[in-house]
């Protein structure tokens, strides 16, 4: 099955999904797309052999533009790994159940318009909370508001900082990111 990843950003956990998955005869990413040209994820992507593409919001929103080129690579199966632009319903319907985004918090807290990154863990640290994690979900047309699939909790130090907040979920992301991708796919893969 081929994984697109579609990322925003520095692309530590795309690169971490492209390695895992790098000698799997069943699963493999095949594509990366950013909206942002100057995404350190794409040099990820080129240094892994991976073909990486630019487009513009605009066109993401372009369904003659982004099914074709979902097409050309053979695209099964899309995964969100720090995308900061809204999907578009068209693409959402196509990959129904195909489609998933990595969150860093527990949903249905600190999701939403402007819940990303740091901001995310900044939220976290202000409200006083004693715990955090990450949670991997199905894309809708609602902001972190689809169906969620799994979650992940590590425990927050009083004196821990959003950096420190912001690690302790990263690391939960590299751990269990790529598996629970694997067993979606297996689970899709077995029921076809």
């Amino acid at each position: 099955m081929n994984i697109a990843i579609f990322v925003s950003g520095s692309g530590s956990n795309c690169e971490n999904i492209i390695r895992y998955f790098a000698h799997n005869d069943h699963i493999q990413v095949s594509l990366v797309i950013s909206n942002k040209a100057d995404a350190y994820a794409l040099q990820r992507a080129k240094n892994l052999n991976v073909p990486a593409v630019v487009l513009s919001k605009k066109e993401l929103q372009q369904q003659d533009i982004m099914m074709p080129l979902l097409q050309q690579y053979d695209i099964q199966f899309i995964v969100l790994a720090g995308f900061l632009v809204m999907i578009p319903d068209y693409l959402i319907e196509a990959f129904d159940h195909r489609m998933i985004n990595l969150h860093p918090a527990l949903l249905p807290k600190y999701g939403g318009k402007g819940m990303w990154g740091h901001h995310v863990h900044e939220a976290v640290k202000a409200a006083g909370e004693t715990e955090t994690g990450m949670t991997v979900h199905y894309v809708s047309n609602v902001c972190d508001g689809g169906e969620i699939i799994a979650q992940f909790s590590t425990p927050i130090d009083p004196d821990d900082t959003p950096d420190t907040i912001a690690a302790k979920e990263h690391e939960l992301e590299m751990r269990h990111f790529p598996p629970v991708i694997e067993q979606l796919i297996n689970n899709l893969q077995a029921s076809e």
